[in-house]
């Protein structure tokens, strides 16, 4: 993308952060019901009942628009992601696991319509919000997560076995809250993906 997909400048005052929420809202209401095609600065300027100078004083152009709804949605995804691994710190393996892969379920059932056409639709957009710095937290807080219960882990490498735990469970629980095999509930099929997750972590080392 070589065009400008940074805002031009942060909402401060509750007024501007206001206008800023229902230019993000109008937009994904357009993106869901539209596709990207019928995302531009005017019909969003309407839809969110703001002038087109005003959207401009905020976003640049379309790109911006899609690239700061995408930060918006990421960010409250990892803030519930990132509740369950503090709650987790506390807990033994098998509740740690399974509240760890229960919120990013749920995280992933965060407008759950929106989430579908960013990830399946714009998904060359994927880089274009600062991601590396929340997957970085994350990787940090399941490394000490794992740290903590080496009692029981075999896996040698606590930072490959976390890199694998969110990259797999990522998979997964995307195939289970989109694409799950009919007449299998959420509960079960998050289930298994603890029981798999679980197998990993603990399985015996071969010499």
């Amino acid at each position: 993308m070589t065009a400008q997909v940074s805002p031009r400048k942060a909402p401060r005052q509750s007024r501007s952060l206001a206008t800023v929420k229902a230019i993000l809202d109008a937009t994904a209401h357009i993106l869901i019901e539209g596709g990207f095609a019928a995302v531009t600065t005017n019909a969003v300027a309407e839809r969110a009942g703001v002038s087109v100078g005003s959207l401009y004083q905020y976003f640049p152009n379309k790109d911006a628009l899609i690239t700061a709804l995408h930060a918006r949605h990421g960010e409250q995804m990892t803030a519930v992601i990132l509740r369950a691994l503090t709650k987790a710190m506390d807990a033994t393996l098998d509740d740690a696991l399974a509240g760890l892969i229960e919120a990013t379920v749920e995280a992933h059932r965060i407008d759950s319509a929106l989430h579908c056409v960013l990830e399946l639709q714009l998904g060359a957009m994927d880089k274009a919000w600062p991601e590396e710095e929340y997957v970085g937290v994350m990787e940090e807080r399941i490394v000490a997560l794992l740290a903590h219960h080496r009692a029981v882990i075999t896996t040698p490498d606590l930072k490959l076995a976390a890199f694998m735990l969110m990259h797999s469970a990522h998979a997964l629980i995307h195939a289970v809250v989109l694409e799950r095999p009919k007449g299998v509930s959420l509960k079960a099929a998050t289930q298994e993906i603890v029981r798999m997750l679980k197998g990993y972590l603990t399985q015996p080392v071969s010499a």
